[in-house]
């Protein structure tokens, strides 16, 4: 049987890829009692990059934004593997932190991470609303354009 959010991913035409592999010494994703600690994204997308490069230089906002979705298209796919395969556990998404690889005149991160922000509340509606904070870096790891971590609420 589906579960409520995977009809909504199906809705919106969004098929989750298997969870990344962490690319260092780390674990993907955290399970302390009722809460979800995932581990900073980046936009993978079909095994490799799919933005790499600064946002103010090589990325417009619009770019960024599409970027950020990904990334939290990725968020969403080590979120199932937390959950065991289902997302209708997630009870709230309770943050996200948002960073982004910019020219240092850059200052639209907000709108960027936006991207990630909007999908999350796309599929989990009410309970998707959430705390965050997006910043600019001077670089990120492979010179991927974003980067986010979250944390989610289980049950």
């Amino acid at each position: 049987m589906t579960g409520v959010i995977d009809s909504r991913l199906a809705e919106l035409g969004i098929e989750l890829p298997e969870a990344p592999a962490p690319a260092a010494n780390y674990v993907p994703w955290v399970v302390t009692g009722n809460l979800v600690f995932i581990a900073g994204q980046v936009p993978f997308r079909d095994g490799s990059l799919s933005h790499v490069g600064k946002l103010g230089d090589a990325f417009t906002v619009e770019d960024g934004r599409e970027c950020a979705r990904i990334v939290a298209i990725n968020i969403l796919a080590q979120l199932r593997a937390a959950c065991g395969g289902d997302l209708d556990r997630v009870r709230r998404c309770v943050k996200l932190g948002g960073f982004v690889n910019a020219t240092p005149d850059f200052t639209d991160q907000p709108m960027v991470i936006n991207g990630a922000s909007d999908l999350i509340v796309e599929i989990f509606g009410e309970a998707g609303k959430h705390a965050r904070f997006a910043v600019g870096a001077p670089s990120l790891p492979f010179d991927a354009a974003v980067e986010i971590d979250a944390v989610f609420e289980i049950g």
